[in-house]
């Protein structure tokens, strides 16, 4: 008998140990999946880029780097994340208006970080953009995906970590200034604007 109740809460909702606190998270809603992962502390990590750290939580496979941008996959999708460095250390606020033509789109302050959650509809699929602690996540997923892809991405974001002195001495190199692509990630936040991840994800959702 135990074993079946076990079995059915398994089912109903998914664990995360974020050090020695287990935390229920109800899947089938986008506002409490992140809201119980971002207000919780995690100094969990395992994967170390220039600067910065976080977590990949079970499921999701780092696949390479591109700078500061990580590619992921998990369950037939891909992620992309990208590192606002320069953001963090100017400690540069998020700005979004949320856009009520989209299927999903709320403005995020917890902890006091700021952040938004916007998923429109893009032919069959639906593009996620998810964007919290000077980091950002884009997945073009099928609609029974959502759910997963906000879960992981409140995950991850909600670990990343920056190394002030690292990203200090970047600066001080001209790391950022030398570069021929600027870094300008946050800048805009146009709800008519599609970012190129969409048509580089759109391409490689036709090619399965």
């Amino acid at each position: 008998m135990k074993k079946v109740i076990l079995l059915l809460a398994c089912i109903s909702y998914i664990f995360f140990v974020t050090g020695c606190t287990a935390v229920r998270i109800d899947t089938n809603s986008i506002d409490n999946t992140i809201n119980v992962i971002l207000s919780k502390e995690n100094t969990l990590y395992n994967r170390i880029g220039k600067g910065y750290k976080y977590y990949i939580p079970r499921g999701v496979i780092y696949i390479d780097t591109d700078e500061f941008n990580d590619k992921l996959y998990s369950n037939g999708n891909y992620y992309y994340l990208y590192i606002d460095a320069i953001s963090y250390y100017y400690q540069k606020e998020t700005t979004y208006k949320e856009n009520k033509q989209a299927y999903y789109s709320k403005v995020i302050h917890t902890k006091n970080k700021k952040g938004y959650v916007e998923i429109t509809k893009e032919g069959s699929k639906y593009l996620v953009k998810f964007t919290y602690n000077y980091a950002k996540i884009e997945s073009l997923v099928d609609k029974k995906d959502i759910d997963d892809v906000i879960l992981n991405a409140s995950y991850i974001l909600s670990t990343v970590k920056f190394n002030h002195n690292v990203i200090q001495l970047m600066l001080d190199d001209e790391y950022f200034t030398n570069k021929e692509e600027k870094y300008e990630l946050f800048e805009s936040t146009d709800q008519n604007t599609n970012s190129n991840i969409n048509n580089y994800v759109e391409a490689e959702s036709n090619n399965k």
